[in-house]
């Protein structure tokens, strides 16, 4: 069954059992006519949620995943932060080479 047809048909429903709830509900014609309305409504916005459900899982499941090509981007984001990390590691050894030298430095002025 088409979504279309679908929303067509939970909404029909929808507007019966409106119709019957309000004849059992109401005392008059507006709470009729609002019963209705209200329920109509209710079924027709339901119907939509079950179809973006259904859409959402079963079709949307079809499509196609470009494995290779993402795994190729991972690899290439890892490499990189690799390399940064091995920069950041000779940064720190040079800034502690340095920090040591300084230190040296300031105990032979003292």
């Amino acid at each position: 069954m088409l979504g279309e047809n679908f929303v067509y048909f939970i909404t029909v429903q929808g507007f019966f059992v409106g119709i019957i709830f309000g004849i059992l509900k109401s005392l008059d014609a507006e709470g009729l006519i609002l019963y209705t309305f209200f329920i109509t409504v209710f079924f027709y916005l339901f119907s939509h949620i079950i179809i973006a459900f259904y859409y959402k899982t079963i079709i949307g499941k079809v499509y196609f995943f470009p494995k290779a090509r993402h795994e190729r981007d991972l690899d290439l984001f890892v490499n990189e932060i690799n390399k940064r990390e091995k920069l950041i590691d000779s940064a720190i050894k040079i800034t502690d080479i340095a920090v040591q030298t300084n230190a040296q430095d300031d105990g032979k002025k003292s």
